[in-house]
C-alpha cells in the first residue's frame, strides 16, 4: 500500500485531502498540530468505513515535533510516497466578516515572521526532514499547497482580475514557497521526484473565515490531479486550474 503524509490534514482542505486518498486505497498519516483533534479526524474517516488513516503528531514550526513525526512514521513503513505539504496560515485578522489586510508599510516585522514560520519555513523543514524515507519510492511526489496570490507576475499586471487585492505577508509567503519549490525541483530533476506547486480554488474553510466560494472536495480534486502524476509528468510547475482552466499552468 503506498503512503502518504498531508501536513495541516485534520480539517479543511487537508482533511478531504485524506479522506480522497484513503478511498483510493492509500494509507494516510494524517499531520495535526493539535493531536486530538488529529484523533477526531481519524474517528471521523473511520466512521466512513476508512481504516487506513492514521493521526500523527505534527507542529510544522518546531523541529522537534517534525522529527519525532519522521521516527513515527519511519518505524510504520519505509517507504513515504506522497508529500503533501498543506499546513499554512494566512495570519489575517477579522473585524466580523471584514478582513484587515496586511499592508507592506503598516504591518510589523512579527507578523511577516509568524506567517513565514508555517508557510515558508514549516515547508522547509518538513521537506527536509522526510526527503530520505521518500527516495526508495518509484515515485516521489512532493506537492506545496501555494496560492495564485503568490504570482508575482499576475499581481504585478494591472489588467489582473485580483490586482487589487494585496496582502504584503501572506503573498509575499506563498511567492517565497514558490521559489522554494524551483529550487527543490531542480535539485531533484535527474530522479522520479516530481515536485509542483498547487493553488486550489478559494475555498470555503476556516482558513478564510468561510469566505470562499467552492468547497474542500473540489479543491481536493484540483490537488490530486497534479500529485497523482506519473513519472513522465510535470515538475517545477505551478497550477491553477482557476486561473487556467485549459492547462492549469500559471505564471510565477
Amino acid at each position: 500500500m503506498k503512503t502518504v503524509l498531508i501536513t495541516g490534514a485534520n480539517k479543511g482542505i487537508g482533511l478531504e485531502l485524506s479522506r480522497q486518498l484513503a478511498r483510493k486505497g492509500w494509507y494516510v498519516f494524517i499531520g495535526s498540530r493539535d493531536v486530538q483533534k488529529g484523533r477526531e479526524a481519524v474517528r471521523r474517516l473511520k466512521d466512513e468505513g476508512l481504516g487506513n488513516v492514521q493521526v500523527v503528531q505534527l507542529d510544522v514550526t518546531d523541529q522537534r515535533s517534525v522529527d519525532a513525526a519522521r521516527l513515527e512514521i519511519g518505524s510504520k513503513t519505509q517507504v513515504l510516497d506522497i508529500l503533501i505539504n498543506n499546513a499554512g496560515i494566512n495570519g489575517i485578522e477579522f473585524f466580523g466578516d471584514r478582513p484587515v489586510m496586511h499592508t507592506a508599510l503598516g504591518t510589523g516585522v512579527d507578523k511577516f515572521k509568524e506567517v513565514y514560520e508555517v508557510n515558508v519555513f514549516g515547508v522547509i523543514r518538513v521537506t527536509q526532514t522526510f526527503v530520505d524515507l521518500m527516495r526508495p519510492s518509484s515515485e516521489p511526489r512532493i506537492v506545496n499547497v501555494s496560492s495564485s496570490q503568490g504570482s508575482l507576475t499576475l499581481h504585478s499586471d494591472p489588467t489582473y482580475k485580483y490586482y487589487q487585492h494585496k496582502g504584503a505577508v501572506y503573498q509575499s509567503s506563498k511567492a517565497a514557497l514558490n521559489m522554494y519549490t524551483i529550487a527543490l525541483a531542480f535539485e531533484l530533476r535527474d530522479t522520479n521526484f516530481k515536485v509542483n506547486a498547487v493553488s486550489p480554488p478559494s475555498t470555503a474553510t476556516d482558513f478564510n473565515h468561510h469566505l470562499g466560494t467552492s468547497t474542500v472536495e473540489t479543491a481536493a480534486q484540483q490537488i490530486l490531479k497534479y500529485t497523482l502524476i506519473g513519472n513522465d509528468g510535470p515538475t517545477g510547475k505551478f497550477f491553477c486550474e482557476d486561473n487556467n482552466p485549459e492547462t492549469g499552468e500559471i505564471p510565477w
